[in-house]
């Protein structure tokens, strides 16, 4: 270990203190965070329970953004590319490269584990990744640059943002996994950029990427609840229980909104940059673009620790190590 890695793992110890249930022996393995490094083209795995950079893992050049496939996989998506890197958390190895893409964007992983769903912004479509067998076995065409994405945990519907500042969203139907059919499209009251379902699937939010606004959706029904204020635009969205935690990476905030009703509970201060947001094991984390950091926020949002990771990060999941 380098003399900065050490002195980050020094600087995050007391983590594991504040953070309950942070422990190795969860799920049978020690909680880690994989981040990127866009610049270095490296994937960054951080220690959580003791917050120290363990490994990091040179990968293709320009890793945007990275998804966990029930904890024990990260689709990795390198857009300039055009290439996936799937990575085995508990042995922190890049154990195939996936071609055929055009521009990768995001993932949203199918619950069973065999399957997930990756965007291609340049081909308008989503791919079907078969993570066991790491190859694409369907697509289906959306009419348009196909980026941020969420999947339903109760209906099979996939949500999907038509560009970063998207006039219209997409509804895939992936009840057949290997099978998508798009079967609808909804042009929202603002361009859309991020997506995300809340636990259970009855709503979804849709972020702006050109306000300070959300919308809340009826899943099923497909029709606006209510809509809320929000920081500067894009903002992007995760989950925890009865909360949703909403970043803007330009305004530096994360704001925790109760999930029922859409009331602001807390803003925290974030470094500027981080736009993604990511949730596992009771904690939220958010990379920064501009300051290579991933801040770790408690399921109340209060801001536990930032770590320096890289010159500029993009994205960040959780995985399960060893």
């Amino acid at each position: 270990m380098d003399r900065r890695s050490f002195l980050i793992g020094a600087a995050a110890a007391p983590l594991a203190l504040r953070v309950p249930g942070l422990r190795a022996g969860v799920l049978g393995g020690t909680p880690l965070a994989l981040v990127t490094a866009d610049l270095e083209s490296q994937i960054v795995a951080v220690d959580l329970p003791s917050g120290r950079v363990l490994r990091r893992l040179s990968t293709e050049p320009g890793p945007r953004s990275i998804e966990s496939v029930t904890g024990t996989t990260a689709v990795v998506a390198h857009t300039v590319r055009g290439v996936l890197s799937l990575l085995d958390g508990p042995s922190l190895r890049v154990r195939a490269l996936v071609h055929g893409f055009e521009e990768p964007r995001y993932t949203a992983a199918h619950p069973a584990g065999r399957y997930a769903y990756v965007t291609d912004s340049a081909r308008g479509d989503v791919a079907v990744l078969d993570v066991v067998r790491g190859e694409v076995v369907e697509r289906v065409a959306l009419g348009g640059p196909a980026r941020h994405v969420s999947l339903s945990p109760s209906d099979g519907r996939l949500w999907i943002a038509l560009g970063p500042k998207a006039q219209e969203l997409a509804v895939v139907d992936v009840r057949a996994p290997a099978r998508p059919r798009l079967v609808a499209r909804l042009r929202p009251p603002f361009l859309a950029h991020d997506v995300g379902f809340a636990p259970g699937g009855r709503s979804v939010w849709v972020t702006s990427g050109d306000r300070g606004t959300i919308a809340v959706y009826d899943a099923r029904r497909r029709l606006i609840r209510f809509r809320l204020r929000a920081d500067a635009p894009p903002q992007h969205v995760t989950f925890i229980g009865e909360h949703a935690y909403v970043a803007s990476g330009d305004d530096g905030t994360v704001r925790v909104h109760g999930i029922g009703d859409g009331r602001l509970l807390r803003t925290t201060r974030v470094s500027a940059g981080s736009y993604n947001i990511q949730q596992g094991w009771g904690v939220v984390m958010t990379p920064s673009l501009e300051r290579g950091t991933l801040c770790v926020l408690t399921s109340r949002g209060r801001l536990q620790h930032e770590l320096r990771v890289a010159r500029s990060s993009h994205d960040a999941c959780f995985v399960i190590g060893r």
